[in-house]
């Protein structure tokens, strides 16, 4: 018998809502946080939008010298992991040296490398800040974490590009089920929206022109999509071993059940158009969870509002869940959130775990004309209240790499 394990805490700071209740209420509200950007002057851009955390102060929640030294993806995982402690309740002392920490993050703090390497460039040797490399590191956000939380248990850092968080979480979960953990933060955070940055995903043809309309840009599933929209953030869920949380009176919100976990080997960004990494990986994760297809009832989508990964996606759970496929409601987070990139797959995993705690479907904003290609449910415009037992939650990172949740409603019995 494999360990159960239960969320039982959560943490987001996203585009569209810093904190829980904030972030919920966006989502089933439908509002979107994509806007013009304003971290940097992008007047010289193709794509000048992004989902940026607005109103974000680190220092409303962070020490003096924490916020001085830590760069800005760190901020906002910490400030995430803060808030899913405090909402598991998780006991203070010896007993978090086991709680192990997997926060990781696609790229680091890429911002301040940029920032830092400017001063380098301008100024010479001795002149940028004696902590830029350990803040620029992906590792820090998982480091800094079990600094401020005390969880001294193992502590890693994954990064799979846009399916990082999705990782974070399995390789969590696993720590839990095969002993080597009771409980961990799990999770990821980016923060990217910097010039030259930007400019790369210009350079590749991959994001959004639709600068004179940003809240209306991200259009997952839509034919007039035109690519996704870049974006910060992050979230941190608390994942315990079930009988331990139950002994303990945690908040069980939810079981994290399956996870499925493969590569494309296909193209450096680009998805395999038979859609067969992300075929096996969502198999994988209802084998893991003991759950037929028949049994899932909304799937957050990775929906990027790409070109090529809505219609391969569709595909692929069509494949997947054969006739069933068009009896699932598919929504997409990143419609109202932009592409959070590494942060992406962990923010979705919380938006997952409040479907099911809530009984309501977020929608997919922008979907005013589907692409003939994506003819399933991605309840579209408006929230939709429904009894949910269970929702898959998928990411598909650059590279081929290919991460499939499976969440249960908590009072469900284990497969």
């Amino acid at each position: 018998m494999k360990r159960r394990v239960a969320v039982t805490g959560l943490g987001v700071c996203a585009p569209n809502g810093v904190g829980v209740p904030a972030f919920w209420e966006a989502l089933a509200a439908g509002r979107s946080g994509i806007g013009p950007i304003t971290l940097f002057d992008a007047s010289g851009l193709r794509s000048r939008i992004a989902g940026e955390v607005r109103g974000f102060d680190p220092a409303a929640r962070l020490a003096p010298k924490t916020v001085k030294r830590s760069a800005r993806f760190t901020q906002l995982a910490l400030t995430a992991a803060l808030e899913a402690v405090e909402s598991a309740r998780l006991p203070e002392g010896e007993s978090r040296d086991g709680v192990a920490v997997v926060v990781g993050s696609g790229i680091g703090g890429f911002d301040m490398l940029e920032r830092e390497h400017a001063v380098f460039l301008a100024r010479g040797p001795g002149r940028c800040a004696p902590l830029a490399v350990p803040m620029i590191i992906p590792n820090m956000a998982a480091g800094a974490i079990a600094m401020e939380t005390g969880c001294r248990g193992p502590n890693l850092c994954l990064s799979t590009a846009c399916a990082t968080g999705a990782h974070s979480l399995g390789t969590a979960f696993d720590l839990i089920r095969s002993g080597r953990a009771d409980a961990a933060l799990a999770g990821s955070a980016e923060s990217t929206i910097s010039p030259f940055s930007v400019d790369g995903y210009c350079q590749l043809r991959a994001l959004s022109t639709r600068n004179d309309d940003p809240e209306r840009a991200c259009r997952p599933f839509d034919a007039g999509r035109d690519g996704f929209v870049i974006a910060e953030g992050a979230a941190v869920l608390v994942l315990e071993e079930w009988e331990s949380a139950r002994r303990r009176g945690a908040p069980r919100l939810a079981e994290l059940a399956g996870y499925g976990c493969t590569a494309d080997g296909y193209h450096q960004t680009a998805p395999d158009p038979e859609g067969r990494g992300a075929v096996r990986a969502m198999r994988a994760a209802l084998d893991d969870a003991g759950l037929r297809p028949e049994e899932v009832d909304v799937v957050n989508a990775h929906g990027t509002s790409t070109p090529l990964n809505d219609p391969a996606e569709t595909a692929a759970i069509k494949q997947v869940f054969g006739a069933h496929a068009y009896r699932l409601a598919v929504h997409a987070t990143k419609s109202m959130t932009g592409h959070g990139l590494g942060a992406a797959a962990a923010i979705e995993a919380v938006a997952a775990v409040l479907t099911l705690m809530h009984g309501v479907i977020h929608p997919t904003v922008n979907l005013d004309t589907p692409d003939p290609q994506c003819d399933l449910d991605y309840v579209p415009h408006r929230a939709r209240r429904a009894a949910v037992r269970c929702v898959m939650s998928n990411a598909f990172g650059f590279g081929g790499h290919n991460g499939v949740l499976v969440f249960r409603r908590a009072g469900e019995a284990s497969g």
